[in-house]
């Protein structure tokens, strides 16, 4: 059996990026630990996201939630000060982070470690930050596979036309869309979580703080918990990653030892 790692920027990452995977990973009898860069939370801390991610966790069958001790750094132009309680994400050193997430594999002796792409996905700064503490922590750690979390660019053109034709309210640049996620040359795995759509769902619904908030994310997120199942497996029920170094695996293959 194995140990895998994912190591995430916020609360509801984990099921978004690789909840599918995960759940797959546990329910085949494999040690699943998802550590969180931050709570989620820009202002003082309080356990809610926390409590949140914990029950996310649960749905997914993790055995373990390690919160690095990070506030989140906002997205957008500006970056707040620090909360008076802990320091944001983007304020932290790339090795101080890389050291708390590689005492996490090292005591874990983590097999596999999740990161994400260079581009952050979507280019949060908080995403950005988890590739490049990630990889610095799989050194460190001397962690023998890292692989990064990522979405194929055209899909994430087909599922901004479906979500228009659901009517969820959802501005985009197309010109943006470029600079997104991953090309899908880059993609080294492929997996099909369709049999966990019901799971993966579950435990995003646990994210009631983003689902009762205000914006376009919400309402995506609403709609995500609201449809079938069927229809939340057409959606989010492929997970894609980049191996960074490691056994690598043919294009396709569903890491039969995890």
């Amino acid at each position: 059996m194995s140990t895998i790692v994912a190591f995430h920027a916020h609360p509801d990452d984990e099921v978004l990026l690789t909840g599918g995977t995960l759940a797959r990973a546990a329910a085949g009898g494999h040690r699943v630990v998802v550590v969180t860069a931050t709570d989620g939370v820009m202002g003082e801390s309080h356990p809610g996201r926390l409590d949140e991610l914990r029950a996310s966790a649960g749905e997914l069958g993790v055995h373990r939630v390690v919160h690095l001790g990070y506030a989140d750094s906002g997205h957008g132009a500006v970056l707040y000060p620090d909360p008076p309680d802990r320091p944001r994400f983007m304020r932290a050193s790339i090795d101080d982070a890389a050291r708390r997430l590689a005492a996490v594999l090292q005591e874990e002796r983590a097999d596999v470690l999740l990161g994400y792409d260079a581009n952050g996905g979507y280019g949060h700064r908080d995403h950005v930050r988890v590739h490049h503490v990630a990889r610095r922590a799989a050194e460190l750690a001397g962690t023998p596979r890292l692989l990064e979390a990522t979405i194929p660019r055209d899909v994430i053109v087909r599922m901004v036309r479906i979500v228009r034709l659901l009517r969820i309210p959802f501005r985009h640049d197309p010109d943006a869309l470029v600079t997104l996620f991953s090309a899908r040359s880059e993609i080294t795995h492929s997996f099909n979580v369709r049999r966990f759509a019901a799971v993966k769902q579950a435990a995003l619904a646990r994210h009631r703080t983003p689902l009762e908030g205000n914006g376009r994310s919400a309402a995506v997120m609403r709609a995500l918990v609201r449809v079938p199942p069927p229809v939340f497996g057409l959606l989010l029920g492929r997970e894609w990653f980049t191996e960074v170094f490691g056994t690598m695996k043919r294009r396709g293959d569903p890491l039969p030892h995890l």
